[in-house]
This record gives C-alpha cells, structure tokens and sequence, in this order.
C-alpha cells in the first residue's frame, strides 16, 4: 500500500466542531481509504480524534481534504494536529467512542429529512417506501431525542427499538449512508404512527396519512406528533376551519404558520424572492415571513390585517408523507393553548389538547424536549431571527474572547436560557413567555438539560433585575452561585456586539418595550455608551406615565390617551379626535385621572409604547391580541415614500433627552387637517430615523465613537431598521444589527452571559 522509499510517519488531529452525528467518522474512514492510511478515527467527549499513518505527501493531501470535502452537515471549528511516531496500524478503522469527565463536542440541531431518503420513501420497490421515519447521517432528528453525548444509541429516545438484522447491517457499514445514525430504523423495527380520535380510538384505514390529509381537507383540526412537538394542522383554504382553531385554541389574530408542499405551491401565494427560496429549503427548513399574493389566495383568518404570511417546508417524512395525499397547503401552527409551551408528549396531547383537536396523528418515539420552529425574515439584504430554534439550537455563537463558565436566564417574554464558556455561547431553543408554571417547568427543564448534555458548571448566574420574572425568582434562589443583574438594555447591546466580536466602546441604541431601569422607572428608547462590561446612559425618549402599567401594553389606547395628557393638558377634552370620541367616556377620564395623579402609573421612556400611542391615536388599534401588534399595524400601513418630518429637540445635559411632545402635537394637527394614516405613519417613521441619527452625530462629535449598534424589540420594524442603518452609514457610521440572534428578548440571554462572563474575568466578581 505504502510506497517502499518513503518513510511512514504518523500525525494525531483533535478536531472539535459539529464532528458527530452527521457521518463525519465513516467520511474519514472513506477518505483515509483513499489515500491508502492506516490508522483509526473516533469520536470523544471534546469532538474527534483522527490517528493517520502513512508517507508524508499522503497525510498532507489528506489533512488539506479534509475539512474541504466535510459531509454536509459537519462543521469544524477547531483541528489540532501533532506529528507522532508510528505505531503500526495495520487498517484503518473506526474506533469505540470514548467518554472523559470533560465533554465539548457539539450537538446538532433537528434537520430536514434529505432528498436520498425522500427518493426512498416515495419508491414502492425500497424497503422504507411511504415510512414516516426514514432518516440517515445527514438528516432526521438530534437534540431532541439526545440524552447525553457522546451520541450513541443508547443515549438517546431511540434506546427502545432495536435494530433489525437489515438495519443493523446498514448502521454498521462505514460505507452505508446510515452508519452509526443513531435514529436509523424501518417499518420492521422503528417507531410506528397511528391515527385515533378524542377518545383514543384508532380510526380505520390502513393508512394513517392519507385519511388525516382527508380529514383535514374536510374541516377538521388534527393533531400531529413533528420533531420537537406537536402541531394543530387545519385546511389553509377552509376559512370556517381556521376560525374554529383559532377559537378554541384563544389565539385571535395573531398570524398562524402555513407549511405549503413545494416552492411552487407557495409562489401561488406568496411573493418570492431567490433568498427566500433559499431560506425555505435550507436543511434547516424554518418559518419564512413572506409578502402576501394580493388579493390573498388562502383563509383570510390566517394572518388578519397583516401584510405577509409565515411560510415553511415540509421537514419530516411524515410531514412530506401528509401532503403528498393532496393537501397543497396546511395551517401548522404550535399545539398549546394560549401562553403555555407546545405539548411534546402522547398522553399530555390528548390531555391538553382535546378541546382543540379533534384527531390526533401520533407515533412512539419519544421527545425528550420540546423545540418549536424557528422563524426568520429577510431584513436590508440580510436573514434576521425572530425565533432562533428548530434547526439552529442549540449551536453556539462563536465569539472573539474565552470567558468563564456563566449560566443566562434570560427575561420574561420570548425567554431562552444561555451557557457561556470558554469562546462559545449556547443559547436555548426557543422557551417562550414565562407567564405559568408550565413555561417555568420547561424553563427549569431546559438549564438541566443543556448544562448535562454540555457539562458545563456555571460559576455564576446572570438575570434581569426586574425582581417579578420568574427566571430572576428562579435565579435568586440559587444560593450557592453568586448573581449577577445585569441591566436589560445592556444586555441587548451586549448580544448584538457578541455575535459580531466587538470589542471596547460603541453607541448602543435600544429600543423596546419595558426593561427596568435602575432609577425604578421603565426604560425603553434608550441610547447608551456601552462595552462588554460597563455601560452609561446618555439619552433616552422622554418620561410619560404608563396607566395601570403592564395592562397599558394590552390596551395602546391608554398609552395613546396619556401622551396626548402629556402635551394638551386639560385641553385634550376639547380636541376633535375620532379616537377620543371612540373611547368610553367614563373609562377615559379614570385612565386621565390616574395620569395626572401618577396613581398606578409608572413613568416610562419606552420606544414600543410611543409606537403604541401613534397607533391608537390614528384609529389602528386600540386594544392588542399579541405583543407589538399595533406597532406591527402601523408600520404596516406607512407610504412607500418620504412625506417629511416632525419637528424634535434634544435637551442639554449629560443624558440628552427628546420629548416627542412635538411629534404628537403636529400628528394631531395632521389628523385635524385630513392628512391620510399612511402620510402620518411614515412621517413618524421618518422623524424617528432623523431625529437618533441626529443624535449619533452629536455623539460622536463628543466622544469620536463610529460604530453604532442596534438591538431591542422595536427593531423587528422593518422600516426603523432599514431607515436607520442607511441614514447612519450615509452619515459616516458602521452599523451593526442582530443576524445570529434575535433582536427581541430572544437575544436577552446571550448579552447577560456576555456582560456577566466580562465582568468575572475583569475580577469585579468572587465567583
């Protein structure tokens, strides 16, 4: 095999990265055959050690090919390699996994079912034809059916089906596709799906697909057992449907996810871009917000009042097994009620579930945790999470500098945990609102389950200092680590500049909600000279009570009614606004007497509630189903053109302040004169980008800062984003929003392990 006049040498590589379970063993294995190597590969707690002998020049091509011709879903982000003397392999083989006290290899996401085992499973001559779990090294599922690593079968919810003699052949055969993938099974062996209604009964026929695709083109609600949970799948064509979902599932309006059969199928409509294409048949396979088809094709209860559509592929054989019997388009939205965490277990479906579904397609292979699609927009020429998820948890963002070993527990709403060490942070899946104790039980579940499957002992924990969320209660009562607050707005800058490696001092601008304040007050349009440690406030919105305080982020007619208070006084009774004249005379001089008596109303300098009072006082909304839905109509319904701008001022002083007094007084004058909804919209819009652009000037005029960063919820507008990242580069900025992480408190997480990580290695904590 070896060439006789060259010498026979010997190189070890330690690899980490995404190295297991995505066919990287039986890859080495193929390609040291290749290049004719002895030696043996294996995979260990920190990722893969490759052991290689043979002459030099055939280590040298086969270390450069490596990493050049990795499987798909491989990622290396670290290959270590000494030389060694030889010891005398004799093949090259792959070895036993090797566990040590120390585990750092990476898990992968949940990924798309690949086309080689769709070809399969729509072939009527293969063994797995119409299987509804055909997987191999390259897709099917992973985090969620991972107990422990290193990954192994006996790890995971796959522990319970034992290989048939044909599967076991193919799961031992490096050159098999299905090499050692752990989920690999057949009809004959692997999980099975049945099809039953509300009182568990199955329901006759002998394919379970085909009669819930009849099912569900007839009107009714099924329940479907995915990847990380489960869905409620109605017709996208049957109006009468979606409302009934939507009634007894107590979700009104907001936008419920369509998962269409092919692209062709969603450009009937959607409007598509290549990016968007590209996004919605990545092996990641998430949730894409796409422009409606006008006039729209689909139930208009799926997405009322709303511009575009959330919009995703097939990504389980099941799901392609579904609408392959005729059904083009399916509502597939989250199986919960309202608030609570998306059901991932058989008995707790039809316990949960049975006022909602009226037929539950089920299977028995087990999720050990739960993880909801992903979903993602594409923003200024870039891909930005909403929900990072399915198909992305739990990677890590890889970041400039080691820290210290920080458990993140992340804020209230859209709540994700982080663990931090060394240059790799692990955010969550997505959590959600932790409004109940069933999102707290998952909350809980979720840091016992990556601190094992990652082993990593925090030596401390970070948390919002709001004391009333539940994952700072939680927190707090960890005595035996200390705690760190760390601000809510810093935080968010902090995630921002984390995924893009910043270093030293930026102008941060977050704009949000609600996020405590340390002066007790709720902040939320917030400018801030920040680093990974430290931050100063340096300008904000001005301060205005918030009426019967979080009840006014449900009902923006209270916001609306207070800014108005705020700029006319008691003349606001004798202003002729349709929006004052709509209101409940009683209810509105209580909320205008517990504005000017500041009884139950705490100041707030927030971003999204000034959206929500331009909102109401143009007639959008006056009360919301979902967060941030006013903000959502208002930028919805703004002028593709510039209309001008609203006159603003900064204030003097160390923290500049803006009062957008002047903004709500000339929009009130606009209404008074007639001026159209989307004219007013835009000129907000546009006011706002001038007016912090303005403001950046002035700042670095003072401090010589260039580099500013965007982050909070507000920042999901597609136009504030846009608007504000052109106006600050043509002024000379570089600008940096969220692309790896969410805007929104999503993101909370990974800026609270930063700051906390900055501030143990700095020695500002005894950890």
């Amino acid at each position: 095999m070896h060439t006789p006049h060259q010498p026979i040498t010997a190189r070890q590589a330690d690899i980490s990265g995404i190295v297991q379970g995505v066919g990287f063993r039986p890859y080495v294995y193929r390609l040291a055959g290749r290049y004719g190597l002895l030696g043996r590969v294996r995979n260990t707690a920190a990722g893969v050690t490759i052991w290689a002998e043979g002459p030099a020049d055939r280590l040298d091509a086969f270390f450069l090919d490596l990493p050049r011709l990795q499987p798909p879903l491989a990622r290396i982000v670290s290959m270590h390699i000494t030389q060694q003397p030889a010891a005398g392999h004799t093949c090259f083989d792959i070895a036993a996994s090797q566990s040590t006290d120390k585990r750092s290899a990476l898990i992968v996401p949940d990924v798309a079912v690949c086309e080689d085992c769709l070809r399969e499973m729509r072939d009527p001559e293969d063994r797995r034809y119409q299987y509804p779990f055909i997987n191999c090294t390259n897709c099917g599922p992973r985090y969620t059916i991972i107990e422990d690593i290193p990954y192994d079968r006996p790890k995971t919810a796959m522990r319970r089906f034992t290989l048939c003699e044909q599967c076991r052949a193919e799961y031992d055969n490096p050159h098999d596709r299905r090499y050692h993938a752990q989920p690999n099974a057949c009809a004959r062996c692997g999980p099975q799906a049945a099809l039953l209604d509300v009182r568990r009964q199955p329901v006759v026929g002998n394919d379970a697909n085909a009669k819930a695709a009849r099912l569900i083109r007839d009107g009714s609600i099924v329940a479907l057992k995915g990847l990380g949970g489960f869905h409620l799948a109605v017709n996208a064509h049957d109006d009468a449907a979606v409302v009934r979902l939507r009634r007894r599932k107590h979700r009104a309006e907001k936008p419920l996810a369509i998962m269409a059969a092919d692209i062709d199928t969603v450009a009937t409509f959607a409007r598509l871009t290549p990016e968007h294409a590209c996004l919605l048949q990545s092996h990641q396979r998430p949730i894409v917000l796409l422009p409606k088809q006008m006039p729209e094709r689909l139930a208009a209860s799926i997405s009322p009042d709303n511009s575009h559509y959330g919009v995703m592929l097939p990504y389980t054989p099941l799901h392609h097994l579904l609408l392959d019997c005729g059904l083009r388009s399916v509502v597939m939205t989250s199986a919960n009620l309202s608030e609570e965490p998306l059901v991932i277990d058989n008995e707790e479906a039809f316990a949960r579930l049975a006022g909602i579904a009226d037929y539950f397609l089920i299977h028995d292979r087990p999720i050990y945790l739960r993880n909801d699609d992903s979903i993602v927009r594409q923003t200024g020429g870039t891909t930005r999470m909403i929900r990072r998820s399915r198909g992305f948890a739990p990677l890590p963002i890889f970041l400039a500098d080691k820290y210290p070993a920080v458990l993140a527990c992340g804020g209230a709403l859209k709540n994700t945990i982080c663990l931090l060490e060394g240059r790799q942070a692990f955010i969550s899946q997505h959590i959600g609102d932790l409004e109940n104790p069933a999102a707290e039980d998952f909350f809980r579940l979720t840091i016992g389950h990556l601190k094992r499957i990652l082993n990593i002992a925090p030596r401390a924990i970070a948390c919002d200092p709001h004391p009333d969320y539940l994952s700072t209660r939680w927190a707090t009562g960890q005595k035996d680590l200390p705690l760190i607050h760390v601000q809510h707005h810093h935080a968010h800058i902090a995630s921002c500049m984390a995924e893009h490696r910043l270093k030293g001092e930026v102008i941060g601008l977050a704009f949000d909600g609600t996020g405590l304040g340390p002066d007790g007050t709720v902040w939320g349009g917030e400018a801030l000279l920040a680093d990974l440690s430290r931050y100063r406030r340096i300008g904000h919105l001005a301060y205005v009570p918030m009426p019967g305080g979080a009840e006014a982020i449900k009902a923006p007619w209270r916001m609306g009614l207070a800014w108005l208070i705020q700029v006319f006084g008691e003349r606001i009774w004798e202003l002729e606004l349709p929006f004052l004249q709509a209101l409940n005379p009683d209810q509105a001089r209580t909320i205008a007497q517990m504005v000017v008596r500041r009884i139950n109303a705490p100041l707030t300098s927030s971003m999204g509630r000034l959206f929500d009072a331009v909102a109401a006082i143009i007639g959008l909304r006056s009360r919301v189903c979902f967060e941030g839905q006013a903000a959502m109509a208002l930028e919805m319904i703004a002028a593709p053109r510039p209309q001008g701008i609203y006159p603003f001022c900064w204030s003097q002083g160390p923290v500049h302040e803006t009062d957008p007094a002047p903004i709500i007084s000339a929009i009130v004058a606009d209404i008074a004169q007639g001026t159209p909804a989307p004219v007013i919209s835009r000129r907000f819009h546009d006011t706002l980008i001038t007016m912090w652009t303005s403001f950046c000037g002035k700042t670095r005029s003072l401090t010589g800062i260039e580099r500013v960063v965007l982050s909070g919820g507000c920042f999901q507008n597609q136009m504030l984003l846009e608007g504000l990242t052109q106006a600050l580069h043509e002024d000379g900025f570089k600008v940096f929003s969220h692309q790896q992480v969410p805007t929104n408190d999503g993101g909370l997480s990974l800026g609270q392990a930063i700051i906390a990580g900055a501030r143990l290695s700095e020695g500002r904590i005894k950890s």
